[in-house]
């Protein structure tokens, strides 16, 4: 019975270890196809204490005003948020950012869509820092028609509704690659080894070998000389996918300084009641055998 038992246990472990060979033999294959992980921008506000650089944010605020705001829309955002504390234009001699002469330049440089009080025709005016961002399209139906079939997605929360945030957004914008021979890609479709996939059944090689990355439907949207910079900053694609990813992770955590700095307080507090608690225990319980 015990020798019996004694090659039962042997036969287990023997095929258990076969088992674990196979699945790390069948890793590589497992793991081909998966996005490429998103490349560091070093962003000021990354970190416990980490804060929005204003300067970056503006720049970022151009880039999306001038180059992604033709399909984006940002229906989170109003226009009054560019001047609200640690935002873009925030200047503390205007605590209302309504009355932040910048932001209503900013608006106004804006069309929006209205209706006449008198006689109820649609118009067009100045947006004012009251109003919404303005969306390229009226409906989702006319955003997927006009690209395509696939409608561009919202960007106000976009850092905080992908893995990787910032640096996904920044790696994907400046990451457009080539498609690598042997790769099947169909009309409207781009390659991208930052863009989540599968590209197994478009790829004609080695199934052990499939590239990273995925198809996306927008095109490389930025190009060196793009967007003119006041501050001197380069104007290149790799900056102006920095400067928007940063743009686009305020807009996703506009609360983010002020929580981190609530956070501070807190763990202050909690050291500073942890100490007063101990040194009570201590008087309370001093000479007291326990």
């Amino acid at each position: 019975m015990t020798i019996g038992m004694k090659t039962v246990s042997i036969k287990t472990i023997l095929a258990s270890a076969a088992i674990a060979l196979g699945l790390m033999s069948a890793a590589p294959a497992l793991a081909s196809g998966v996005a490429a992980t998103p490349r560091s921008g070093g962003f000021s506000f990354e970190g416990p204490f980490g804060t929005y650089d204003q300067g970056q944010l503006q720049r970022g605020y151009k880039v999306y005003h001038e180059v992604c705001a033709a399909c984006h829309s940002m229906n989170l955002m109003h226009y009054r948020n560019l001047g609200d504390r640690h935002g873009p234009f925030w200047n503390p001699k205007y605590p209302n950012p309504n009355d932040n002469p910048v932001v209503k330049a900013l608006a106004k440089e804006v069309q929006v869509g209205d209706i006449d009080s008198e006689t109820g025709e649609a118009i067009q005016r100045d947006a004012t820092p009251a109003d919404k961002f303005r969306s390229p399209y009226p409906n989702a139906t006319a955003a997927a028609a006009g690209n395509g079939g696939a409608a561009p997605p919202d960007l106000s929360v976009m850092a905080k509704a992908r893995e990787g945030g910032a640096d996904y957004i920044y790696s994907l914008l400046s990451g457009y690659k080539a498609a690598p021979a042997g790769l099947q890609i169909r009309d409207g479709q781009h390659y991208n080894p930052y863009m989540a996939g599968d590209l197994t059944p478009f790829w004609t090689g080695d199934h052990k070998r499939v590239p990273p990355g995925g198809f996306i439907a927008m095109p490389p949207p930025l190009q060196n000389g793009q967007v003119t910079y006041d501050d001197g900053s380069p104007q290149t694609v790799d900056q102006y996918a920095k400067d928007v990813a940063a743009f686009i992770a305020w807009t996703s955590e506009p609360k983010m300084v002020e929580r981190k700095q609530a956070g501070l307080g807190v763990l202050i507090y909690l050291f500073i009641f942890a100490g007063i608690t101990y040194v009570a225990y201590r008087r309370i319980w001093k000479g007291v055998a326990h």
